[in-house]
């Protein structure tokens, strides 16, 4: 008799703990989500400053026409393709803003500044929802009763890294 309340004590726990590990990795999920969706309006914002600054008058036509390209694709790029969209248009932006001789708008220049600070918080806040993600992914029970079902492994984006 003392087995059997024993047995189902120890199976209750454990249904307890699936349960408290299914509802935590879908919390997880729904922040990877959300993390990401908040990172691509940062980047689409970010594109759309860029695309501002190329119409300024006082820009050299070629320059204009690099950052211009390099902003639609990274706004437009497919999700294989966007990790290499989003390297370029920060590197056509390290370039323009780097050199200091071209004259930007002050007002484009502070808000370039601002939404850069809030990609690099952005991307901070996403990569530690990913990386929380796939802890809880890689233990034992999650993989033995598959508690992630058929959500897709949060992803680690290239361009994560080299952001401004």
């Amino acid at each position: 008799m003392k087995n059997i309340f024993l047995a189902i004590f120890i199976l209750l726990v454990l249904a307890w703990y699936l349960s408290f590990l299914a509802s935590r990795l879908d919390r997880l999920h729904h922040r990877v989500e959300t993390s990401w969706e908040h990172l691509d309006a940062l980047l689409q914002r970010r594109a759309a400053v860029a695309l501002e600054i190329a119409h300024f008058a006082e820009i050299d036509p070629a320059t204009s026409l690099v950052l211009t390209a390099s902003a639609y694709q990274a706004r437009e790029a497919s999700i294989v393709e966007r990790s290499e969209a989003e390297s370029s248009l920060s590197e056509v932006l390290k370039l323009l803003v780097g050199e200091g001789s071209t004259p930007i708008n002050a007002e484009l220049q502070r808000e370039l500044s601002e939404i850069t600070e809030k990609i690099k918080f952005g991307i901070t806040i996403h990569l530690e929802a990913v990386n929380s993600a796939r802890n809880v992914r890689a233990k034992f029970f999650v993989k033995l009763f598959r508690l992630a079902g058929h959500a897709p492994l949060p992803v680690h984006y290239a361009f994560e890294d080299d952001v401004l």
